[in-house]
C-alpha cells in the first residue's frame, strides 16, 4: 500500500518546477526524491505509531513483576536474594516459554486477518489457549521442585528455599500470563494496539497498590510479592478477555468459544513447539553467560558485569521489540492477502528503523554509560570495567536490533522450524564455544564471554538475513490435510 502511493506519487508529480521568474527550481523534488528512496515515510510513520504502544504494553507488564522483587528487597537481604532468583527462574522456564508458544498467532492470525478469514481468528486463539494451558500444567509441576533444582546448579540452599516458596505463589499468575500473551497477540496481529497502553497501565497501578499492601500485611509479608504478582496478572488478563469479548470491533475476529479450536490444536502445535524452542535458545544463551561468568576469577565481579550487560541488552532489545511486532504484523498480513511485495518491503522499512534506533541506543550508552552503571552499581572497579566492554555491548545491542525484526518476519511468514536451527547453530555450536574458549583459555575472560555471544549474534543476523533475501515469499498453507506447510520454502534466485 505503502509502496504503491509513493511510485505513483513520484510518477504523477513533475519532475521539474518553475519559480516565478521561470528557473527551474528541482532542489525539493530533489529532497523528497532522496528521502523517499532511503525510507517511505508513510510506511515509517505507521509502523512507529504501531511500535511505540507495543513497547509500552510491554515494558508496564515487565514492571509487575520487577515491582514486586523491588519491594520485598526491603524486607532483607534473603528475601530479596530469593526474590531476584525466583524472578530469574520465572523469566526462564515461564516468560520465555509461553512467550514462544503465542508466537504461532502472529503466523496464524497475522495471515488470517490479511486474508480476511476474520472468523478463523478466534478459533486459533482459543486453540493457542488450550496449548498453553498444557505446558502452564508441566511448568507447574516443575516448578513444585524449585528448590531441589536450584541446589542442584549449585545455589545457596537458603535461598533456593526461599526462591521455592516465592514460585509457589507465582504459579496461578503463570496461567494467566500465558492467556494474556495469546490474548495480545491476537490483538497485534489486528493492529489494535493503542487501547493495550490504557489496559497494561490500570494493572500497574493497581498491582502497586496490592503488592504494598500485601507486602506490608504481616501474615503473609515475603509471599505477599508473588501473590500479588499472580492477582494483577490475572486482573491483566481478564481486562484484555473483556475488551476482545464486548468490543463490537471484535464482532467478526471474535464469534465466541467453539469446541472447533480443538480441531486446530494441531495446526497450532506446529507452529508454537519451534516458535518457543526458537525464544528459548536465544533467551537461555543469555542466561548461560551469567553461569559461566561465576566460574572465573573474581567470580562476584565478572558475574555483576555480565548480568548488567545482559540487563542492558534486554532492556534495549524491549525497545526494539515494538519493531519486531510491526515486522511480523506488516508480513503477515501482507503475506496473508497475497501481497509477498508489499511484505518485503514492509520489511526493509523496520530494518531501516531498527539500525537507527539501535544507533540512538548505542550513542547514548556510548556517553551515558558512567550515568548508567550508577543505576547498578557504586563499585569503582565495575565501573571501570564496564566502561571497557561498552564498545562490546553497543556491538550486542545493534546486532540484537537487526535480528530482532528479522525474528520477527520469520514469525509473520511462518519459518520458526527453520529459525530454531539456525538459533541452535548459531548460539550452540559457535557463539557459546568461542566465548568458552575465549574467556577461559585467553585472559578476555567476562570480555570474552561476551564476544563469543557476538559472534553468535552476527551469525545468528546474517544467516536470517540471507535466508529473508532467498526465500520464496508466500501465504502459509494451513489445510489440514497436509502433513507439511508447502509456503515459504527455501529458493534459489533465478
Amino acid at each position: 500500500m505503502a509502496a504503491e502511493s509513493t511510485s505513483s506519487d513520484g510518477i504523477g508529480a513533475p519532475l521539474l518546477r518553475e519559480t516565478d521568474n521561470g528557473r527551474e527550481n528541482t532542489r525539493p523534488q530533489v529532497v523528497e526524491r532522496w528521502w523517499n528512496k532511503v525510507l517511505d515515510m508513510e510506511e515509517a510513520k505507521h509502523q512507529i505509531l504501531f511500535s511505540l504502544p507495543m513497547i509500552l504494553t510491554n515494558l508496564f507488564y515487565y514492571l509487575i513483576t520487577l515491582v514486586s522483587v523491588m519491594l520485598v528487597g526491603h524486607l532483607g537481604e534473603l528475601q530479596l536474594a530469593g526474590a531476584t532468583l525466583a524472578n530469574s527462574w520465572f523469566s526462564v522456564t515461564g516468560v520465555a516459554v509461553m512467550v514462544g508458544l503465542s508466537g504461532a498467532l502472529e503466523t496464524l492470525c497475522g495471515q488470517g486477518f490479511g486474508a480476511k478469514e476474520y472468523q478463523i481468528l478466534g478459533i486459533y486463539l482459543q486453540a493457542s489457549c488450550i496449548i498453553s494451558l498444557i505446558f502452564t500444567i508441566v511448568i507447574s509441576i516443575i516448578w513444585f521442585y524449585t528448590e531441589p533444582i536450584l541446589v542442584s546448579l549449585h545455589q545457596s540452599q537458603d535461598i533456593a528455599r526461599t526462591a521455592a516458596l516465592y514460585m509457589k505463589f507465582l504459579i496461578p499468575g503463570l496461567l494467566a500470563y500465558s492467556f494474556l500473551q495469546n490474548i495480545l497477540r491476537f490483538l497485534q496481529t489486528q493492529s489494535v494496539v493503542m487501547p493495550l497502553i490504557v489496559l497494561s497501565t490500570l494493572p500497574l497501578l493497581i498491582h502497586i497498590g496490592i503488592a504494598y499492601a500485601l507486602v506490608q500485611w504481616p501474615p503473609l509479608s515475603f509471599t505477599g510479592a508473588p501473590v500479588a504478582t499472580s492477582i494483577s496478572l490475572w486482573i491483566s488478563m481478564l481486562l484484555l478477555a473483556m475488551y476482545v469479548i464486548y468490543a463490537k470491533r471484535f464482532k467478526r475476529t471474535w464469534q465466541g468459544f467453539s469446541m472447533q479450536s480443538f480441531h486446530y490444536v494441531y495446526i497450532n502445535m506446529k507452529l508454537a513447539m519451534p516458535s518457543a524452542t526458537m525464544v528459548c535458545l536465544e533467551y537461555w544463551a543469555f542466561e548461560v553467560l551469567v553461569f559461566l561468568s561465576g566460574l572465573l576469577p573474581d567470580s562476584q565481579i565478572t558475574t555483576s558485569l555480565i548480568a548488567i550487560c545482559s540487563n542492558t541488552e534486554f532492556i534495549a532489545y524491549m525497545i526494539t521489540y515494538g519493531l519486531s511486532a510491526a515486522a511480523s504484523t506488516r508480513v503477515s498480513n501482507e503475506l496473508g492477502a497475497g501481497n509477498p511485495e508489499r511484505a518485503k518491503h514492509a520489511m526493509n522499512v523496520t530494518l531501516k528503523l531498527s539500525l537507527l534506533l539501535g544507533f540512538c541506543f548505542v550513542l547514548a550508552l556510548g556517553f551515558g554509560h558512567n550515568v548508567w552503571i550508577q543505576l547498578f552499581s557504586d563499585s569503582p572497579t565495575i565501573k571501570r570495567e564496564f566502561a571497557s566492554v561498552t564498545p562490546l555491548l553497543a556491538i550486542s545491542i545493534l546486532l540484537d536490533a537487526v535480528q530482532g525484526v528479522l525474528s520477527g518476519v520469520a514469525r509473520g511468514c511462518g519459518w520458526q522450524h527453520l529459525a530454531v536451527y539456525i538459533n541452535l547453530a548459531t548460539f550452540y555450536l559457535i557463539g557459546l564455544p568461542i566465548s568458552c574458549l575465549l574467556a577461559f583459555k585467553t585472559n578476555l575472560q567476562y570480555k570474552g564471554l561476551w564476544i563469543g555471544l557476538i559472534c553468535g549474534l552476527l551469525c545468528q543476523t546474517v544467516t536470517l538475513f540471507l535466508f529473508t533475501r532467498r526465500a520464496k515469499w508466500t501465504k502459509l498453507d494451513l489445510s489440514r490435510n497436509k502433513d507439511r506447510t508447502t509456503s515459504c520454502c527455501l529458493t534459489r534466485n533465478t
